[in-house]
């Protein structure tokens, strides 16, 4: 029992691995925000007795300031934020757009569409504010 080597020290992953990692969590953190993006888009239209109800606009806000955090703590980098917001911003774009055959996702009188882009906004404008004026945290073995 004596002769057994102990087990080697508790460190840092090996970099391939940890890259590896962050690049998994990159993606997961885009397709999360077009996953987000679709569903607010779908719940803008909710009615309840024939008044629209907001609740895509507190999924915006909510969803935006968990993939926001998400995002710089899978990836470990400030501009992460980014990642979650370009493919949500792209949707809203496109979802306010007529097709050729007259279909439109976010019509202008839709207060609910409306407020969720500009809350949805605001959101990733704030999340990506506060990341660029975190203090940087002390670096690991330094």
């Amino acid at each position: 029992m004596e002769d057994q080597e102990a087990p080697p020290p508790a460190g840092p992953p090996p970099r391939l691995l940890d890259l590896g990692v962050r690049v998994v969590g990159a993606i997961v953190v885009v397709l999360a925000g077009v996953l987000t993006g679709v569903l607010e888009l779908l719940l803008a239209t909710v009615r309840v007795g024939g008044q629209l109800v907001g609740v895509s606009v507190f999924l915006a806000i909510g969803a935006n300031i968990v993939l926001s955090w998400f995002a710089y703590e899978a990836v470990g980098r400030r501009w992460a934020v980014a990642l979650p917001a370009v493919p949500w911003f792209a949707l809203m774009a496109v979802a306010a757009i007529r097709t050729n055959e007259g279909d439109l996702l976010l019509a202008g009188d839709n207060w609910v569409g409306l407020a969720m882009i500009v809350a949805g906004a605001m959101t990733f404008a704030v999340m990506g504010f506060r990341q660029i004026l975190a203090p940087q945290p002390p670096m690991l073995g330094g």
